[in-house]
């Protein structure tokens, strides 16, 4: 174990550390690999009360908040959906 102050690192994650900064890697926290996960397992139609209990949330609102977001295509189709409605509104009072 190496000592950074009042926090200890593994050896291997001091080696593993040093490598990255070799080969010109960004660094990458293990929360940004879990996030990445959740990200794409929401993405591709994992429900919502699944993620959350892979998680460990015991609120599905949590995981919404932190892993579901929207893309471009969401937003299309959210936009597609309110011009669909607005304009059959239009269309009812002529």
């Amino acid at each position: 174990m190496v000592q950074h102050g009042d926090r200890r690192a593994p050896d291997g994650a001091c080696s593993a550390n040093r490598l990255r900064e070799v080969l010109g890697l960004r660094r990458v926290r293990l929360y940004d690999a879990r996030s990445s996960c959740f990200t794409f397992l929401a993405d591709n139609g994992v429900p919502d009360h699944i993620l959350a209990r892979w998680a460990g949330h015991t609120s599905i609102r949590m995981t919404k908040r932190w892993y579901v977001k929207p893309d471009v295509e969401d937003l299309r189709g959210a936009a597609t959906t309110w011009d669909g409605l607005h304009g059959a509104g239009e269309e009812g009072q002529a």
